[in-house]
């Protein structure tokens, strides 16, 4: 049976330092609870054997710490999609709260999905807490399926005891932000089909019709016009120019991207995409759902505030949001309060931080910040939907002018030719 060294606070405070033999890491904590411990840490520390005839009978030896199964889920195996993690969560949450154990419910988790890369990925997850491992410590080798967020949320979970709680918040937390995202794409998808059809005419008007045009006045012998130039040059470079132009694009992509990796130059694109016009107050609005979210969901979770806040700069997903958090993080570790720091960044409008303050005076920080993501997640879903009744007239006034301006210079010689022959 395996035996588990655990570090665990008693109820007087005291630190107790022992070792417990028990049949799973589950277990381990129930045993310590049961004697009145809050375990802090527990690792397996090694596997008795059984009676040497036992084993040869059976033809198979007992594991010591380490399994064969060896599992490489990200090499060419595909990636794990956002919307796996939020059911496996659920479920596991479900199963754990039923009263099953963690590796037989990651092993009926793992049983009931397809082959891939995610199957690959609990079947070692459940391997490693079989022999061992903490679950936590079983996730962080997986940073592209687990985020910091859920490791460290996990994590806390585990230290409390409280497991399917921080589980079922997780997975809340996952479906709330892939219905932002949903929303987000949803108004995205309308104003991104009428660009591509209108691009698509546009295209076959530049490359098969204004050429046909062209010879017509080649062949009356007309003087054309500087707008009528600029369009036969545009029709020429579409014709004869795209290979070139496809390389120019693709480099300046490659370039972009390299620039991005400079930490000034990515903090520059971040504080544009802030002080637009109208997307700008958008992605505010969506960066501060995203913060108030992530750290009301850590805080709930039991996560130290001060961890809690540089795991949510490292999602916040813009430099800018990072660094003011950075400074915030800073500023609490040297004594202050969240709100005082937070209102210096001048990001969080006055309502985010005095709903913040409210929080910490009475202690209700976490169910104020769930409330604040709720309330800006109400916000962006109405932005987003005045943002796509704005395009749809925008777009058609754009495709207008531009389509206009290609018939104008077109008909722009066949006038003044007319305007010839009548003299």
């Amino acid at each position: 049976m395996p035996v588990y060294a655990y570090k665990a606070i008693d109820k007087f405070g005291k630190e107790i330092i022992d070792e417990i033999e028990v049949a799973s890491y589950d277990e381990a904590i129930r045993r310590l609870r049961s004697l009145g411990y809050f375990p802090t840490q527990i690792t397996a520390k090694r596997t008795k054997a059984p009676a040497h005839g036992a084993a040869g009978a059976a033809g198979t030896y007992p594991r010591a710490g380490f399994s064969l199964n060896i599992n490489m889920p990200f090499f060419g195996g595909g990636s794990v999609k956002s919307k796996q993690i939020t059911i496996f969560t659920r479920q596991l949450a479900t199963l754990i709260g039923a009263g099953l154990p963690l590796v037989r419910s990651l092993n009926i988790l793992r049983d009931q999905m397809k082959q891939g890369t995610f199957r690959n990925v609990v079947n070692s997850i459940a391997n490693q807490v079989e022999t061992g491992s903490t679950f936590s410590d079983a996730l962080l080798k997986y940073p592209k399926a687990f985020s910091k967020l859920f490791v460290n949320t996990v994590k806390a979970g585990e230290t409390g005891g409280v497991l399917e709680v921080v589980l079922t918040r997780l997975a809340d937390f996952n479906e709330k932000n892939e219905k932002l995202r949903g929303r987000i794409k949803a108004a995205l998808v309308y104003p991104a089909l009428v660009i591509t059809i209108a691009l698509g005419v546009l295209s076959f008007l530049i490359i098969f019709v204004i050429p046909k045009f062209m010879e017509l006045f080649k062949e009356l012998g007309t003087e054309l016009p500087l707008p009528t130039l600029i369009l036969l040059r545009i029709s020429d470079f579409m014709q004869h120019g795209w290979v070139a132009g496809i390389i120019f694009m693709i480099g300046m992509i490659l370039f972009y991207n390299f620039l991005l990796r400079l930490p000034a130059f990515r903090y520059f694109i971040d504080k544009v995409k802030l002080n637009l016009p109208i997307f700008g107050v958008l992605i505010q609005k969506v960066a501060i759902a995203r913060f108030s979210r992530t750290l009301g969901t850590l805080i709930s979770s039991g996560v130290p505030i001060l961890q809690a806040l540089m795991i949510t700069k490292d999602t916040a997903g813009n430099d800018v949001i990072a660094h003011s958090l950075g400074r915030v993080h800073d500023s609490i570790r040297e004594g202050e309060s969240i709100a005082g720091p937070l209102a210096k960044t001048k990001i969080f409008p006055l309502m985010v931080v005095n709903m913040i303050s409210v929080g910490e005076e009475t202690g209700s920080l976490d169910q104020m910040l769930s409330k604040i993501a709720d309330t800006f997640d109400d916000e962006v879903d109405t932005a987003v939907g005045a943002l796509t009744s704005m395009l749809e007239p925008l777009l058609i006034i754009v495709m207008g002018l531009i389509v206009g301006g290609i018939v104008i210079s077109m008909f722009l010689p066949l006038v003044k030719l007319l305007t010839t022959l009548s003299a």
